[in-house]
């Protein structure tokens, strides 16, 4: 699901966004439609979206350090303050590359404990899992094909509403490049989703029966949110646990930065600059009321991923999906394609979904 958004984003909004030139979501919904409502609508479903997505990134963090949540929290809020975009753009290029190479590592060295061969490893797992052999199934399509259906939707068409994502359209040169850029994103963000099957049915086979990792309870200790980090200390000691705590870190980092980028914009750019001053031009004010929407918000997300502590990462980000597939997709698409989408329509679609 994941994977697929970003064709989606390609062949429906890349180029169309990058053409336009706009800066945000509520930009492009406002280009034909009444300003004020629609940017209104905009912010707040950014800020809802975001807001989702933001504690789960801060929530991952406290589960590698519970100090860690405020360390993170306050890196980002000075990152987007004073580095702005350009800060923003060149930490998620670091945190990719450690993220591609991190996995790699872990992927070859779970592979080198079944001496290469796949069907050894998913043997392994289907073996010593509670499941057997319908720990290879997909279980939550048989359970519930519908709600397995919509969470598929959900990712696919996600991906493409989310306002963090559609902001990096502003950020390349043309049209093309856009494409390519996320021609290039979807190539490499794919590669990592299929290592992570190696990943699970690995922890699954390594995890299992050693109490270093596994509590007294069968359950992980730590929670769920900490296979990954058991998985790399095992596999290779001190060294791995630190290079995928780095990486780690960084990746929560470079999201979390990003996503408050997103919302400051939201506030500062949306509805001050455009439905406050009615679109006079005022930068220093609007400098201004972005660097304290960072503070206040950045402040906010420490505090709500402190409250959230325990919750699991992987729901908390598909119900930001969800919500973007269901508010934002829909009213972006339309506003690009589809003359008679009118505001009324489009808040209330927005709205409801």
């Amino acid at each position: 699901g994941y994977s697929t958004g970003m064709p989606i984003v390609v062949f429906l909004l890349a180029e169309r966004l990058r053409q336009l030139g706009k800066f945000t979501f509520s930009d492009v919904v406002s280009l034909r439609l009444e300003e004020t409502p629609m940017r209104i609508f905009g912010a707040l479903a950014s800020l809802v979206v975001i807001g989702f997505y933001l504690i789960a990134q801060l929530v991952g963090a406290g589960a590698l350090i519970e100090l860690l949540v405020a360390i993170v929290g306050t890196l980002m809020i000075c990152y987007v303050m004073f580095g702005g975009m350009m800060a923003t753009t060149w930490v998620q290029i670091v945190k990719a590359c450690l993220m591609l190479a991190g996995g790699a590592v872990i992927a070859v060295l779970v592979l080198a404990r079944f001496g290469f061969d796949l069907s050894a490893l998913l043997r392994g797992a289907a073996a010593v899992h509670a499941k057997g052999q319908g720990v290879l199934a997909p279980a939550a399509a048989a359970r519930s094909p519908f709600s397995s259906l919509s969470l598929a939707l959900a990712l696919m068409f996600g991906t493409a509403g989310l306002p963090h994502i559609l902001m990096r359209f502003f950020t390349v040169p043309d049209a093309r490049a856009a494409r390519n850029s996320v021609v290039w994103g979807t190539g490499l963000i794919s590669t990592f989703y299929a290592a992570t099957a190696i990943f699970g049915f690995g922890a699954i086979v390594i995890l299992s029966g050693d109490a270093s990792a596994i509590g007294a309870d069968g359950k992980v200790i730590g929670g769920v949110n900490m296979v990954a980090i058991h998985l790399a200390r095992l596999l290779g000691g001190d060294v791995m646990l630190g290079l995928v705590s780095a990486v780690a870190f960084a990746t929560i980092l470079a999201v979390v930065a990003g996503l408050t980028l997103a919302r400051a914009s939201a506030v500062s750019h949306d509805l001050y600059a455009r439905v406050v001053l009615k679109g006079r031009p005022d930068e220093a004010r609007e400098l201004k009321i972005s660097r304290i929407a960072t503070v206040v918000l950045g402040l906010v997300a420490i505090a709500l991923g402190v409250a959230f502590q325990g919750q699991n990462v992987a729901y908390m980000i598909s119900l930001a999906f969800a919500i973007a597939c269901s508010s934002t997709f829909p009213v972006l698409v339309l506003s690009i394609y589809w003359r008679g989408l009118t505001t009324r329509g489009a808040i209330a679609g927005g709205s409801i979904g």
